[in-house]
């Protein structure tokens, strides 16, 4: 068994109910060691996690569907990153900021909006439209869904198509990602539940994020349900076989593409270090999911959990998630 710490800390975590349970895999180039192990729902009974069930992997839409299409664009000369965003969505009324502020989280964007959850989808959308950045774009990096609700608009307004509909011809066909979906998950007894709402109940195949549950087919930073056979497929396809993206396009992600080239941020990627201080990929998702990308060596952790479920602990996981990922860098 590979990595016998970090499995052995999955357990620990699960049996201190961290999470009810975890999907998780480790890849070694074409080589992979899966464990899907402990419950996948605790309320209101009891049910055993089985394998490729369908998770919501949050924030991970961001870079498997949102980047992923820019990306695509930006090879072929579509898109300038650096040009106003406001050229290819005029809907957005702030001319200073730019693709790459949105891609890097340095837009500075206060992202508050009032009275959020009762707004309509396009008066959401429409809140959104008017967003300002602050004194500090480009200079600050602060993690927002903010920047890819606003490029997902921007690929509606670049296919003529909503941002969903773009997702599955571009991303998921192409990357033969045939288990994944996006809500609601059919048949909904293959997704993982996450939290207990006060007013939507037992969230089970739709998505936990509440702005991309307003916006629905809109959303460009949640709203993917997906396998661990999936996202292995993924890692190895586009970032071991580079049969997505150019092998250029892959081997520049591992730059910091931040305006001041040093807050640790490529495009739409988080950048890590391995142990010789290599960098390495990194996006996590809100409901407990979390891709490991060591490019240059072909090696990768993907965890999928539902730790949302039946209670949101944020500050708790976020410690365990941090040792389980210094227990498998240490291991590797």
């Amino acid at each position: 068994m590979w990595y016998e710490k970090t499995v052995a800390l999955v357990e620990k975590q699960i049996k201190e109910q961290v999470y009810p349970g975890a999907s998780f895999a480790f890849l070694r180039g074409e080589k992979v060691e899966t464990h899907v192990l402990g419950l996948a729902q605790t309320v209101p009974k009891t049910e055993i996690l089985l394998e490729n069930m369908l998770y919501d992997m949050a924030s991970i839409t961001k870079v498997v569907c949102t980047t992923n299409v820019l990306l695509k664009l930006w090879e072929v000369g579509k898109i300038d990153i650096d040009v106003p965003f406001q050229v290819y969505y005029p809907s957005f009324e702030d001319e200073r900021v730019t693709i790459r502020h949105l891609l890097t989280h340095t837009s500075d964007i206060n992202p508050w909006i009032e009275n959020r959850d009762n707004l309509s989808a396009s008066e959401l959308k429409e809140a959104f439209n008017h967003l300002k950045s602050g004194e500090n774009l480009g200079k600050v990096f602060k993690y927002t869904d903010t920047g890819t609700v606003l490029l997902g608009f921007m690929i509606e307004n670049l296919y003529g198509k909503n941002a969903q509909e773009v997702f599955q011809q571009e991303v998921l066909l192409p990357l033969d990602l045939s288990a994944s979906q996006f809500q609601p998950v059919q048949p909904t007894k293959r997704a993982v539940p996450t939290e207990i709402h006060p007013t939507r109940g037992l969230i089970r195949g739709w998505t936990h994020d509440p702005k991309a549950y307003k916006l629905g087919v809109h959303a460009g930073s949640a709203g993917l349900f997906s396998t661990l056979q999936d996202m292995v497929h993924f890692v190895q396809g586009e970032f071991f076989k580079k049969e997505y993206l150019l092998p250029s396009t892959i081997d520049s992600l591992l730059q910091d593409y931040t305006p001041t080239g040093d807050l640790g941020r490529s495009l739409g990627w988080d950048l890590l270090e391995n142990k010789t201080h290599e960098p390495i990929l990194f996006h996590s998702g809100f409901t407990g999911t979390f891709l490991l990308i060591d490019v240059l060596h072909q090696e990768g952790f993907v965890f999928l959990s539902n730790r949302v479920h039946p209670e949101n602990h944020r500050e708790a996981y976020l410690r365990t998630r941090e040792e389980l990922i210094a227990t498998y860098l240490e291991e590797k």
